[in-house]
């Protein structure tokens, strides 16, 4: 689905305010670990300095600002598609999927969700894609950074699961030292089989 058919719905429900959640993904591009998407309702009485992009913070700033954004939003929840499912799926798909979830555990209601990027995930809400959303609107920017740190924690508390292959520094992406560890090791429970850099290591 791409844009929302409802446009004068989610025009009326931007000019009022109400519950308006910004949705984005992380993960697509690593060759290994799950895809995360955060989906946020910011307070518009409780505005939190520095939030914006996720790819212009170092991680520190990630770090700093997510438990900010999980104390202050009216309402934050995560969503995932495991590696299995990015398998069968394909990544694409696995990303709707993952911001399907994290708008259906948002404790309250959206009058509109708005997701960075082209297509819209499947959700019984008023919906609209934004190019660059994540710079551009606030509350995509706020759960861009909730699901990065999320993924980021979890990749690193997986290394120690699956040594050898230094997730804890590359979160999974195809860096030299992600590519140089597949040639020595061998793909793990982790990879997506799916993906054509792992495929050859299969």
């Amino acid at each position: 689905m791409l844009a929302s058919s409802s446009t004068e719905a989610t025009d009326q429900a931007l000019k009022q305010r109400q519950w308006i959640a910004g949705v984005d993904e992380v993960g697509r591009g690593p060759l290994a670990g799950p895809v995360v998407a955060g989906a946020v309702i910011l307070d518009p009485e409780k505005p939190i300095l520095g939030v914006r992009d996720s790819k212009q913070l170092t991680a520190s700033a990630r770090e700093r600002l997510a438990p900010m954004i999980q104390e202050q939003a009216i309402a934050w929840a995560l969503g995932r598609a495991e590696v299995e499912e990015i398998d069968i799926l394909n990544i694409f798909q696995a990303s709707l999927l993952a911001m399907a979830r994290a708008i259906a555990g948002l404790a309250i209601v959206p009058s509109l969700v708005l997701v960075d990027g082209k297509h819209c995930p499947p959700t019984p809400y008023p919906v609209r894609a934004i190019i660059k959303g994540d710079q551009k609107i606030i509350a995509i920017s706020a759960a861009a950074i909730v699901a990065k740190v999320a993924r980021d924690e979890e990749m690193i508390a997986l290394d120690q699961h699956y040594p050898g292959y230094g997730f804890k520094a590359h979160k999974g992406y195809p860096t030299r030292a992600h590519l140089a560890a597949l040639e020595r090791l061998g793909p793990c429970p982790l990879h997506r089989r799916s993906f054509r850099p792992i495929k050859q290591y299969l």
